[in-house]
């Protein structure tokens, strides 16, 4: 039994950017150094939007790009250091130790880890895994779901925070 098989599951449907990015702001006051999200969805889903709201509430005031070209970007200003991996380019799990992925996870701040569903088996224990999907309509739904113990705690505080507007699945 995977650690997903214990985990909770909560969605809800944002319906533009600024929605997006409000949402990803309420995990803000929650997250721990070590704490882990795994954002997976289609190209232009909005990952980077989940990525700008979060790093704006946790304190960062410059721009967030998503880091494609430079693999992670760092934002050490933040609340809690703030570590931001795009896996897309990445050919090989190998390849991850090149980039100091484990060390940087088990570390002193928050990682997001867009693509991290390419390396399944490397993603730690604990996480939280978060998919958007793209409606007919334009609108997104924002799959959220707890592996291991630590990000089933930060799921249930999350989603308890009514500004998230989480819904048990």
């Amino acid at each position: 039994m995977g650690p997903m098989a214990s985990g909770l599951t909560y969605s809800r449907k944002v319906s533009s950017a600024e929605a997006m990015k409000q949402l990803a702001a309420t995990l803000a006051p929650y997250v721990h150094p070590g704490d882990v999200i795994v954002l997976s969805g289609d190209l232009g889903a909005g990952k980077t939007q989940f990525t700008q709201g979060l790093a704006a509430a946790l304190g960062v005031r410059e721009a967030v790009c998503s880091p494609t070209f430079n693999i992670l970007l760092t934002y050490p200003e933040a609340r809690v250091p703030l570590y931001h991996f795009d896996l897309y380019r990445l050919d090989s799990e190998a390849q991850l130790e090149d980039i100091a992925f484990y060390e940087t996870v088990d570390g002193d701040g928050v990682s997001l880890v867009e693509w991290g569903d390419r390396f399944p088996d490397a993603m730690p224990y604990n996480y939280l895994d978060v998919c958007i999907v793209v409606n007919e309509d334009g609108s997104r739904t924002v799959r959220v779901r707890s592996a291991g113990d630590r990000a089933r705690q930060l799921l249930y505080v999350w989603a308890n925070d009514s500004k998230s507007r989480l819904v048990k699945c």
